[in-house]
């Protein structure tokens, strides 16, 4: 979004138009000055004639000095730019009645009647005041000679009002574009501005619950393996410290030893997994690519990863979740499934991404699942959870001896 140009142009454009309407007098009274001056002897052979015509550009050129001046301190419209616009159009009608050429001078009003003159109404009249003079120049005498010079008059005053009149009106259809305009790029920036404290609201709430998701899920995890592990090598302890018969020492202290080493096993993985270690070297797609490999490695099951749209750099926060989630489902597999493919595919959109993991095991029923068990089952809440503490979503499409498919959707959030 260019708000900051389209501002910078708005505003170029104002002082320019600001400078036009300062200086548009002076330039169009000195105009009409050097032509009239050209021309005296032919248009005002009088020397009254003259003098009348210097000293009335004098008065017009200190009323345009004091308007400099004090308009600053009376910006229209009000009775002080009234009272202006009609001693300048007074000594612009009487200069043009003198010569012609100083028409360019009356067509000063043309330009700012929007500023200094209050009211719709009053400012066609004021347009129409402009044009009398300015007709009067162009039939060549005012008042015109003869019925054929009053037509002529006539003719060019519907003419004129009839040209500022569409001017006008093409305008006032420029000033309302840019308006509309102008509300629009304050609506996107207020937009922007929103979008981005309600982004940083969600990842700070998704950090937040992150961290407890964290401590509930090893909670769970140290339950399920290592504490189970540790209390079946006391049990096996236990009945070492109880039996002389060496045989039976020797069976149980290899169980309690096998026990030790999956235990450990399962603290290995527990503590890689408690961040997401990929990510700090790789991108959200190596690092999902490593893990299906990993996962595949370990398990024995086939498994491809697959990339669709143009990878983008994710905010860690996004990236984290869609990595978690994809561990969970993969160690779903490997427990329930029974499954002998899987695979896992990454999709860029828009304005969202997708991750989905499917397998040919022996599927489940979801809706008998979670009447059977009050939860999603297989850990599937946890990862639902998950997606929708960063607004996203999980669902879960699964049939007994069809496999399973789940799809996360989060929103496209990229790390700025």
């Amino acid at each position: 979004m260019h708000t900051g140009r389209v501002t910078t142009a708005d505003s170029d454009l104002d002082r320019h138009e600001a400078a036009f309407h300062r200086w548009a007098p002076y330039f169009l009274l000195g105009l009409g000055s050097l032509l009239a001056l050209a021309t005296a002897d032919q248009i005002m052979p009088s020397s009254r004639e003259q003098i009348t015509a210097c000293v009335l550009v004098g008065v017009a050129l200190l009323l345009q000095l004091w308007w400099s001046r004090s308009g600053r301190l009376h910006r229209g419209p009000n009775a002080v730019s009234v009272t202006y616009y009609v001693i300048r159009w007074a000594i612009a009608a009487v200069l043009t009645m003198l010569s012609g050429f100083f028409a360019f001078y009356v067509a000063a009003g043309y330009y700012d009647a929007d500023e200094v003159i209050p009211g719709r109404r009053r400012r066609r009249l004021a347009l129409f005041a402009c044009s009398i003079p300015i007709a009067s120049a162009q039939t060549g005498s005012f008042p015109p000679e003869g019925r054929t010079g009053w037509l002529a008059f006539a003719g060019l005053l519907v003419a004129n009002n009839a040209l500022v009149t569409v001017a006008k009106h093409l305008a006032d259809q420029q000033e309302a574009r840019s308006t509309a305009r102008a509300v629009t790029i304050a609506e996107l920036e207020r937009a922007h501005e929103e979008n981005a404290a309600l982004q940083a609201q969600l990842l700070v709430q998704a950090r937040e619950a992150g961290i407890a998701d964290e401590r509930r899920r090893l909670a769970a995890e140290i339950h399920d393996t290592i504490a189970q592990g540790l209390t079946g090598i006391i049990a096996q302890l236990q009945v070492v410290a109880n039996s002389s018969d060496p045989a039976t020492v020797k069976a149980h202290v290899g169980r309690a030893t096998d026990l030790a080493r999956h235990s450990l096993g399962e603290a290995r993985r527990s503590v890689q997994n408690l961040a997401p270690a990929g990510l700090s070297s790789d991108g959200l797609p190596e690092a999902l690519r490593k893990t299906v490999d990993q996962w595949s490695e370990r398990t024995g099951v086939p498994a491809e990863f697959t990339l669709t749209g143009t990878a983008q750099h994710l905010h860690g926060e996004f990236s984290a979740t869609v990595l978690r989630i994809t561990q969970e489902a993969l160690a779903n597999v490997s427990k329930h499934a029974a499954a002998t493919r899987a695979g896992v595919t990454l999709s860029f959109m828009d304005d969202e991404v997708t991750v989905d993991i499917r397998d040919d095991g022996k599927g489940f029923d979801p809706l008998a699942l979670s009447a059977r068990t009050g939860t999603g089952g297989f850990g599937l809440d946890g990862m639902r959870a998950r997606a929708e503490r960063i607004a996203g979503s999980l669902t879960v499409e699964s049939e007994p001896g069809f496999g399973t498919a789940v799809s996360a959707r989060i929103p496209l959030v990229l790390d700025v």
